[in-house]
């Protein structure tokens, strides 16, 4: 989910060459001028007005700085770009107060390199060092500290007040830093509360990615009040109902937007569409999501997630491999596609690096002691099969997904592996998704847990639902060793018996006959039903075996003693 296109919020975007509209001798009239589309921060009707005088042969250098402006407004870059280029080969003097112009749009493209460039060039004004303030932002610490410095030498721009506060707020929330830009804001709101009603939108982003979904959504609640159309605000606001309610909230949050909003509404399309997306449980994500990768970050991240979803382990792979994971989220992301991709080839090399994202996280020290920190942990010596470790992990988390089938499917396995089987059994049977239910790893550790805790009819049962197949076969196995190992020889038969007429292997006969001779050992010992005999002789008679006349003629020697019957025995 996103709440922000990937350019950064580096200062706003100057106005055309420093000029204003003039307010004198304005007058009432039918249609709307270009002032208040500008006043109304109608950038939509803006380009629609001077695109329509432009074909009427009305342009001049003025109109095309108003059109580059709103053009940048609408995020429409690289047209406001395309504007300022040509009105700077055109007049160089002009062209020459526009760099700065320039860079931001560079910048905003994300050619860092090139706004850079551009800004140097540029007259020595306050939108020039915030550029080279952002673009250093994006490099290296010591830059952006210099950068800092020169920026808070220079006199405030008269058009954007405060900007050097706003500039240092966005490179902490970039930075995720995301208190350090709350207390830049309160600062801001205490000296200009009234006329900076804007900012209570970025302090309910920032209280949004530190997990405070509620008190972001009551800061948010004092801009929208006033803005109740704000895009930006209101998507804020279906995010932290998707976290807080259900994504239907959430969706109806960005339709009544979207109602409400003129046919000509552009802003944030691509932004809500893409939440839309998440809302609605990955629904319609190969269709809008391939599309805003590399424009929206998390769009790469929730189409992973999709493909994760979908089981294409291999796409989310391709998809996530070379991207360089900024935040906690997105190591345990690319941990999760390794671990799912290892697990489906068998690869241990891939499982490693998987190991080391999750001890990325889990071990530092700003995770470690939340909740996610705590399963990245579990999940690393979950794939180091230390199990003892895996537990102490999920059990200071568990109360937490009481009705996870995913965690209580995973604290089942660990519970197994190191020989809980009656805790795990109660774990396992909790899971409620039908998906896990028919996996054959679940069914496998199920009916191991049965057998170890004595009920080898139940672990039969399950086998007995399967259809023929490879994991029927393989099920069949664990059944006939497990219960053999645990001296639950009638079922061990049972299972032998069946895997010897899948395949008439020698193993499968000596597993048959040492079960039906154990399954004998407890009849003498009155701890196996005497009526048992009969079917593990015609178990035996199913083999073509030399041995086999022999161990029958001794049970039925022990059946006429002890008067036993025995269909078709002399």
């Amino acid at each position: 989910m996103n709440m922000s296109r990937v350019k950064p919020v580096g200062g706003a975007a100057a106005a055309p060459a420093e000029r204003k509209i003039s307010k004198a001798g304005k007058k009432k009239a039918k249609a709307p001028s270009l002032v208040d589309f500008i006043e109304g921060r109608d950038f939509t009707g803006a380009v629609t007005l001077l695109e329509f005088e432009k074909s009427m042969n009305k342009r001049s250098a003025e109109s095309d700085l108003w059109l580059a402006y709103s053009y940048f407004h609408l995020t429409e870059y690289r047209k406001a770009l395309d504007i300022y280029l040509r009105l700077s080969q055109a007049d160089a003097e002009l062209g020459q107060r526009l760099l700065s112009n320039v860079a931001a749009c560079q910048f905003f493209l994300g050619n860092y390199t090139e706004a850079q460039d551009t800004a140097l060039s540029a007259p020595d004004t306050a939108l020039k060092h915030r550029i080279l303030f952002h673009v250093a932002g994006k490099k290296n610490e010591d830059e952006t500290r210099e950068r800092h410095q020169q920026l808070a030498d220079i006199v405030e721009d008269q058009f954007v007040p405060c900007s050097r506060q706003l500039s240092l707020a966005a490179i902490h929330y970039l930075r995720g830093h995301h208190q350090e830009a709350i207390d830049v804001y309160k600062r801001l709101l205490m000296q200009k509360g009234r006329d900076f009603l804007a900012i209570h939108v970025y302090v309910a982003l920032c209280y949004y990615k530190l997990d405070y979904y509620d008190v972001s959504g009551q800061v948010l609640n004092s801009y929208l009040q006033v803005h109740r159309d704000s895009a930006i605000a209101t998507n804020l606001k279906a995010c932290g109902y998707y976290r807080l309610c259900h994504g239907k909230a959430a969706e109806a949050e960005i339709k009544a937007l979207q109602e409400t909003s003129s046919p000509s509404f552009k802003f944030a399309k691509d932004l809500l569409e893409h939440n839309l997306v998440v809302f609605r449980g990955g629904q319609g994500a190969l269709q809008v999501l391939p599309p805003l990768v590399g424009t929206i970050p998390e769009a790469r991240l929730n189409l992973v997630i999709y493909y994760l979803k979908q089981e294409d382990f291999q796409s989310a792979y391709d998809l996530i491999k070379d991207s360089e994971p900024s935040t906690p989220s997105e190591y345990v992301l690319k941990g999760v596609a390794h671990a799912a991709l290892g697990q489906d080839l068998g690869s241990r090399d891939i499982l490693r690096v998987a190991q080391q994202y999750f001890q990325l996280v889990g071990g530092s020290a700003s995770e470690c002691d939340t909740i996610p920190g705590r399963q990245c942990m579990a999940s690393c010596y979950f794939l180091m099969k230390q199990f003892s470790d895996v537990l102490v992990y999920l059990t200071s988390v568990k109360t937490y997904f009481y009705n996870d089938d995913s965690f209580n499917f995973n604290f089942g396995q660990a519970k197994a592996s190191v020989g809980q089987f009656k805790e795990a059994e109660e774990y396992f049977l909790s899971v409620q998704s039908e998906k896990i239910k028919a996996d054959h790893i679940y069914v496998t550790w199920l009916a191991r847990c049965y057998i170890m805790n004595q009920k080898p009819s139940f672990a039969w049962d399950l086998y007995m639902k399967m259809e023929t197949s490879s994991e029927s076969f393989s099920l069949l196995l664990h059944i006939a060793n497990d219960c053999y190992k645990t001296g639950q020889f009638y079922y061990s038969a049972k299972a032998f018996d069946v895997l010897e007429k899948i395949d008439n292997s020698p193993e499968h006969w000596e597993g048959k006959r040492g079960a039906c001779i154990g399954v004998f050992q407890m009849i003498i010992a009155n701890r196996e039903t005497r009526d048992t005999l009969k079917e593990i002789i015609r178990m035996l008679r199913q083999t073509v075996n030399p041995q086999v006349d022999y161990i029958i003629r001794i049970m039925a020697r022990w059946a006429k003693a002890n008067v036993v019957p025995i269909d078709d025995l002399e």
